[in-house]
């Protein structure tokens, strides 16, 4: 790729623009393998074949040697093809705006657009004066009341937490273990759920549900910096990485200039690589000699701060192990008003995963055995209920009917494509009737007479004329 310098960097900026574009052009539907597929790990879509080269290498290299700590990472962080690519991330992402209120479109916008923005990262990093800005706050509800902090970094310091990350990810994903499966390229939810699913059948029903307090608000900074400290070297990147941990939140008490000792924000760029790089090391106390994997022959599945621990018995040596490790060794918190212990094995017993409820179900050709029954949970139901509430709301009723069908069947196939894990029939039904009601109620509201389908034929197949798609 022609990007040498031999001149500003903005030179070099159109060359950059023509490969990002190729390679979105070669990319395919899944991702693809990229050299290390031998391995099992799988590459990001869409990158420039020099950064996707890279990224292989550092990925080999961490594999080689498990010990080895990357001393020269910072300039490969700065480079121009790097944070264009992490910039053709940002845009595609969208995402709100930070504390200055600059968004994605106003720097499209702009009449330098983003080739000025990458170009002053580009400077800020080499000269080392960039300094992060504060992150703004927002508080997302949550389903089951309450909410949830969501620290939004502005759109610069985004690009380049994508930066890091594209650089740092390869490293770590040497170490990580196959059984966490959240926010690591190559894995999704589907792979957590299953492998859940064959613990179960082979027999491991003690399942110990753990639920962390406030996980991503609470990692403790100088464990975090410890377990970076294990692979990297670079004290430039260490001192960048720092830099986003103390970066104030808009809202906290001492405001902007107050300093944080514990917490990534929930929203950052790199927040979730190093949510798993700390949890990791759970994980290594898992499966090491004095943990429950040897002694108890457990089995773990992580997605991001979510897991189960499957076992055939769960004793109380191994509740004691967990809530040592946690808390005493990790500086969490365990939630001990969700966290519990269940024998799947008893009648009606359930446990829920990423939205999904597990049960033992009695068989339904009244042969003398059970199933293992998994299906969307009560809670995902509800909430996808409330959700095409406020999309038929009493706000929408000016919207013509074939437009809010349409909207609605894209919201709705993207909810199926999630929960089509499992057997789903009876949520897909219980979606589909509560579909017809709202739509019903919106034909209604709009006109103080009766709807009437034309041609004398039902709501049901009016609507399915119209284009609804059945789950």
């Amino acid at each position: 790729m022609p990007v040498e310098r031999r001149g500003p960097t903005g030179y070099m900026l159109k060359s950059i623009r023509e490969e990002c574009r190729l390679s979105e052009d070669r990319s395919t539907t899944g991702d693809r393998a990229e050299g290390a597929a031998a391995t099992g790990w799988r590459e990001r879509r869409r990158l420039p074949e020099k950064l996707s080269s890279l990224r292989r290498k550092l990925y080999q290299k961490a594999e080689r040697e498990p010990r080895f700590r990357f001393y020269a990472l910072y300039d490969r962080i700065y480079r121009p093809d790097v944070l264009w690519a992490a910039w053709e991330q940002v845009r595609a992402n969208k995402g709100a705006a930070g504390v200055d209120g600059v968004t994605i479109d106003r720097i499209v916008d702009a009449e330098d657009g983003p080739e000025q923005l990458v170009e002053t990262l580009h400077e800020e990093l080499r000269c080392k004066r960039y300094r992060p800005g504060p992150v703004r706050r927002v508080e997302i509800p949550k389903p089951g009341g309450g909410s949830r902090p969501l620290g939004i970094p502005d759109v610069r310091d985004r690009v380049v937490q994508t930066a890091a990350a594209l650089v740092l990810e390869p490293i770590f994903e040497a170490d990580f273990t196959d059984c966490s499966y959240g926010f690591r390229p190559g894995r999704n939810a589907h792979q957590a759920l299953e492998a859940v699913r064959e613990h179960l059948r082979a027999g491991y029903r003690d399942v110990y549900d753990a639920d962390l307090k406030g996980y991503f608000d609470t990692i403790p900074h100088d464990k975090l910096m410890a377990a970076l400290r294990m692979r990297i070297a670079d004290r430039s990147v260490l001192k960048l990485i720092r830099q986003w941990l103390k970066a104030p939140i808009q809202g906290e008490e001492g405001g902007p200039g107050g300093r944080r000792e514990r917490g990534t924000p929930q929203g950052g760029v790199i927040s979730p690589l190093l949510a798993n790089i700390y949890l990791h090391w759970f994980e290594v106390f898992f499966h090491a000699r004095g943990g429950p994997a040897r002694w108890a022959n457990a089995k773990l599945v992580r997605y991001a701060d979510d897991f189960l621990i499957l076992a055939r018995y769960q004793g109380e040596r191994l509740r004691a192990w967990v809530e040592e490790v946690i808390e005493t060794r990790m500086g969490l918190t365990i939630n001990r008003e969700k966290t519990r212990v269940v024998q799947l094995n008893q009648a009606g017993a359930t446990v829920d995963f990423l939205g999904y409820t597990y049960r033992y179900d009695r068989d339904r050709h009244g042969r003398g055995h059970h199933y293992l029954n998994v299906f969307p949970s009560k809670k995902a139901v509800a909430k996808e209920r409330q959700r095409l509430r406020e999309l038929t709301c009493a706000q929408v009723c000016f919207k013509p009917l074939p437009h809010l069908i349409r909207h609605l069947n894209v919201h709705r196939q993207g909810w199926a494509h999630y929960f089509s894990f499992g057997y789903p029939r009876k949520a897909y039904r219980d979606l589909n009737r509560y579909t017809d009601q709202r739509l019903t109620v919106h034909l209604r509201r709009r006109s103080q007479r009766r709807y009437r389908p034309p041609g004398n034929v039902s709501l049901y197949r009016h609507f399915a004329d119209l284009g609804l798609v059945r789950l």
